[in-house]
C-alpha cells in the first residue's frame, strides 16, 4: 500500500496537493476507491479514495497509532561526494534509520556546492522523503544546509563518533556495546579523500571518538550504510 507525508486532514478528509495527486494518478495510476496511507503526527491513516480530479481527495477509512523505530537518533555528518553517491546515502541511510542528515563540505570534497545549496537542498529532501514512504517510515529525516567540518555543533549529541583510520581508533563495536537506545548520535563521515590532519585534528579536540570499522578500508558511501546496519542489529526487537 502506498503511503504519503504532509497533506492536508480535515474532518474524516485528507486533501492532496498537486504533486502528490499527480503521483497518485499518473505514476501509480489508481482509480476510484482504492486504498492509500497517509502519515501525520505518528498516526496512520487509512483512507479510501474518492475524488481524482482536480486533485487528489480521500475519505479516511481508519487510523493506526505508530511509534517510532526503537534506535539511537543518529545524525549523519556525511561529507560531501558526487551526485550519484549522495543520492545514494541519502535514500539508503533513510531506509535503514538515520534521524537526519547534516552534508559537510569538507577541504578534499570533490563537490563544491557554492550557489546551489538551497537547489541540492530540497533535492535531498524530496530523496528522503519518497525514501520514508517507500519504507514505511512514520517520520521523515531532517537534511540541514551544508557546514564547514569547524561549523559541526555537538553540544546536543552524548555520543559523537568519527570515522577515522586513526591508529588510536576504537572498533565500532566496543562504541556500540555501551550505547543505549535513548542516545542522540552524531556520526561524522569523510570525503574520498578523508579529513585532513587539521580538521580530524580540530573534530577530536571537540570531543569526536576515534572510531574504526576493522581492518577492511570502505568507500565513504559505504560507510554510512554499514554502521546504520550495525545500529539496526544492534538495536533491533
Amino acid at each position: 500500500m502506498q503511503r504519503y507525508f504532509g497533506q492536508k486532514i480535515q474532518e474524516n478528509k485528507i486533501y492532496f496537493d498537486i504533486t502528490t495527486s499527480h503521483h497518485i494518478k499518473n505514476v501509480m495510476r489508481m482509480s476510484l476507491g482504492e486504498v492509500i496511507e497517509v502519515v501525520d503526527d505518528n498516526k496512520v491513516y487509512l483512507a479510501k479514495i474518492n475524488q481524482l480530479e482536480p486533485s487528489v481527495v480521500a475519505i479516511i477509512q481508519e487510523v493506526e497509532e505508530k511509534e517510532n523505530l526503537e534506535l539511537p537518533k543518529v545524525t549523519l555528518g556525511q561529507s560531501l561526494l558526487k551526485e550519484q553517491k549522495m543520492d545514494f546515502i541519502f535514500q539508503k541511510a533513510t531506509e535503514l534509520g538515520v534521524h537526519s542528515f547534516i552534508p559537510i563540505e569538507a577541504t578534499r570534497s570533490i563537490i563544491k556546492l557554492e550557489n546551489k545549496k538551497e537547489k541540492k537542498l530540497q533535492r535531498w529532501q524530496t530523496i528522503v522523503k519518497e525514501a520514508s514512504e517507500q519504507s514505511k517510515r512514520i517520520d521523515v529525516p531532517k537534511v540541514y544546509p551544508a557546514i564547514k567540518p569547524n561549523e559541526l555543533s555537538s553540544s546536543e549529541y552524548n555520543v559523537k563518533l568519527l570515522c577515522t583510520v586513526n591508529e588510536m581508533s576504537i572498533t565500532l563495536k566496543k562504541v556500540l556495546s555501551q550505547c543505549k537506545k535513548s542516545d542522540k548520535m552524531l556520526i561524522v563521515i569523510g570525503p574520498e579523500g578523508g579529513f585532513t590532519s587539521s580538521e580530524e585534528k580540530m573534530l577530536l579536540e571537540q570531543g569526536f571518538i576515534p572510531v574504526s570499522l576493522g581492518e577492511l578500508v570502505f568507500r565513504s558511501e559505504t560507510v554510512a550504510l554499514y554502521i546504520m546496519s550495525v545500529i539496526q542489529y544492534q538495536f533491533m526487537r
